[in-house]
């Protein structure tokens, strides 16, 4: 009985090798598929762009003469520019305080383990991914047209265009989240609303501070060329100057 036995487990046993054989021959085989395709991207890429690493050499003394002209700064000018930059900050601090108000309520919506609805979380991550797709240029110009020239539409339309970026992390971080604390307060009978700012806000504040410190650097960088499209900033004052 024991020799048949193991006779009849030699084949099973045969055949779990030339399975397992098969399957590491097809996963190199989807590896180095895969490593192609990267390289063929990386290649049609370069060509697009017209990608001419040697011309980064050639052309060198002409960024060192742009730097060695740019310092050391004029501080002359200084009561010119004063102004314009201190408008450039603010731009990026209304646009993100504004951002992080109309996020954090949608961000709720499209969090999958906090949403009172389906309907709500996919309507929810439409309008964050929206705001995402449409640039802060196009967002600043609507804004132009509705209100006019100046700082005010470039804040607005930093806002906007921050609801993107906010949103999605917002989501994502209330996502990953340790729920323990919000089941304990919901068997304990608390209100949505207490769960939210007993349970929700304590768990993810210092995440929420981190990406909002994030979007504060990125909207003082786009505030820059908002001015571009009359929308206010430093670049403003130059386009005026000229």
């Amino acid at each position: 009985m024991r020799c048949a036995n193991s006779i009849s487990a030699r084949p099973l046993e045969s055949r779990r090798r030339g399975a397992a054989t098969r399957r590491a021959q097809l996963d190199r085989g989807d590896s180095l598929a895969l490593q192609l395709v990267l390289v063929a991207i990386v290649v049609q890429a370069a060509i697009v762009v017209r990608a001419r690493p040697q011309d980064l050499i050639t052309g060198a003394y002409g960024m060192a003469d742009i730097i060695r002209r740019a310092t050391p700064p004029d501080f002359g000018k200084i009561d010119m520019v004063w102004w314009p930059a201190l408008e450039t900050i603010d731009l990026g601090i209304f646009g993100t305080l504004g951002g992080i108000i109309m996020a954090l309520p949608l961000a709720i919506l499209a969090a999958a383990n906090v949403t009172p609805s389906r309907f709500l979380y996919y309507a929810a991550r439409g309008v964050i991914g929206f705001a995402r797709a449409v640039p802060d240029l196009v967002w600043a110009l609507l804004f132009v047209t509705a209100v006019g020239l100046g700082p005010f539409p470039g804040a607005l339309a930093l806002s906007v265009h921050s609801i993107g970026m906010l949103g999605r992390l917002f989501a994502e971080t209330i996502e990953h989240m340790d729920m323990a604390p919000i089941d304990a307060l919901t068997l304990t009978g608390a209100r949505r609303v207490q769960v939210f700012t007993h349970g929700v806000i304590p768990s993810i504040l210092p995440s929420l501070l981190g990406i909002a410190l994030y979007r504060l650097d990125e909207n003082i960088r786009s505030s820059l060329v908002l001015g571009f499209v009359g929308a206010g900033g430093a670049s403003a004052s130059n386009c005026s100057r000229r």
